[in-house]
């Protein structure tokens, strides 16, 4: 499983308010975060371990004494983009400012160098007492992030300074010392990725070179900005993006048949896979001798981009990628301009693969165009540079 970044740890201490911190744990996962939790021990007077397991989707880590081989306190700071603690009690302000450790979530803090974001909620006289004033300060001259409290009502009937913020105002926070986008929440991107491969028979197929390096990139980058990521693969050797959906096909009809019950549920499809044109007319089930491999029968596959195009609904946006041998920037041009009008798609990305060139690199170079005939090249730079030019592309014709 490979982590996708954008991944948080969420810290929760024993405050009555801890109760709110499952509703933030719920819009930091609708915001595309991959959140483990580190309750402390009084806090789980609160809110069980249970909870946060069934809200996470993940084994919930209480003690510092569990699972001791795997050394948590060390593996989780050095896991997580960012910590956030909510709420942050008193008791918890004081031990952070005095550098103490003596339980899991304090051992993650000290060891951990990612951007921290503390949110206080006590009692107004707690949060105004000198003492808490002063340890508030000590952390932010540190370099914490402490979330002001809100004003309002508070537990019983007490109001005044202290109250837990509002899930928004944590979350603004979070992607303000992370500084990254949140600009694909609330949207489906169907990506595929990989080479199609047609078997010949049990032994041999056709492909062809494609690692599905931009695929992944692209869609960890698009879960990174808040979307809801399906990645459909073709025979990649690359590890699983945590916190997406991923489908794994072999064939071009394969695919086909995924993206059919899926592209109707999506705002965008972005098709970066390299898909066989054809394939055999007759797959055998036993292995061809040499003699007999002299001819193949092949019929062609269908266009899936062509024919999902022909459903495409309005305000869904299709992107497609193209792999050709042209070295001469107008050739590659009109290539393009030839390929979004025949499929009907709002963006391509194409570039010359020529001597062997993009397939299995981790850097690219070509041209994106879109319908309106507008072009940018793209010189040399890395998979993943190119996901965020698509993805900002992507996001404009969104809207």
């Amino acid at each position: 499983m490979f982590p996708r970044g954008r991944k948080i740890l969420l810290g929760v201490s024993g405050g009555i308010s801890a109760y709110k911190s499952c509703d933030l744990l719920r819009r930091l996962q609708d915001h595309g975060f991959v959140v483990d939790v580190v309750p402390t021990q009084a806090s789980l007077n609160f809110v069980g371990k249970s909870t946060w397991e069934a809200l996470s989707g993940k084994k919930v880590a209480t003690d510092l004494w569990q699972d001791v081989e795997k050394v948590p306190h060390i593996s989780m700071a050095k896991e997580n983009d960012l910590i956030v603690i909510a709420p942050t009690t008193a008791d918890l302000l004081a031990k952070l400012a005095s550098g103490r450790a003596d339980d899991l979530l304090t051992n993650i803090v000290l060891a951990s160098i990612a951007p921290k974001v503390l949110v206080p909620a006590m009692h107004t006289e707690m949060w105004l007492n000198p003492a808490t004033v002063e340890n508030v300060q000590t952390l932010r001259n540190r370099g914490f992030i402490v979330v002001e409290p809100d004003e309002g009502r508070m537990t019983g009937r007490d109001t005044g300074v202290g109250r837990y913020p509002e899930s928004s105002k944590i979350i603004d926070a979070v992607n303000n010392a992370l500084a990254v986008a949140s600009d694909l929440v609330g949207k489906k991107v169907l990506i595929t990725a990989g080479g199609t491969r047609e078997p010949i028979d049990p032994v041999r197929f056709i492909g062809n070179r494609s690692s599905g390096r931009q695929g992944f990139a692209l869609a960890m980058a698009a879960a990174s900005r808040g979307a809801q990521v399906h990645l459909v693969a073709a025979n990649t050797d690359l590890p699983n993006i945590e916190g997406i959906t991923m489908t794994s096909v072999e064939t071009a009809e394969q695919m086909l048949a995924v993206l059919d019950l899926e592209f109707p549920h999506c705002d965008a499809l972005i098709m970066s896979a390299a898909v066989a044109d054809a394939r055999v007319a007759d797959y055998s089930d036993s292995k061809i001798g040499k003699e007999r491999l002299s001819t193949l029968s092949l019929v062609r596959n269908p266009d899936i981009l062509k024919s999902l195009s022909s459903v495409k609904k309005p305000g869904q946006i299709l992107i497609g990628f193209a792999a050709e041998t042209e070295s001469d920037v107008k050739a590659l041009k009109d290539s393009a301009t030839e390929k979004i009008v025949s499929k009907n798609l709002d963006i391509i990305y194409v570039n010359n693969v020529s001597g062997g060139a993009i397939f299995g690199s981790e850097s690219t170079r070509g041209l994106i165009v879109d319908k309106d005939r507008n072009v940018i090249e793209v010189p040399e730079i890395s998979k993943d540079t190119l996901s965020d030019i698509l993805l900002d592309q992507l996001v404009s014709k969104l809207g």
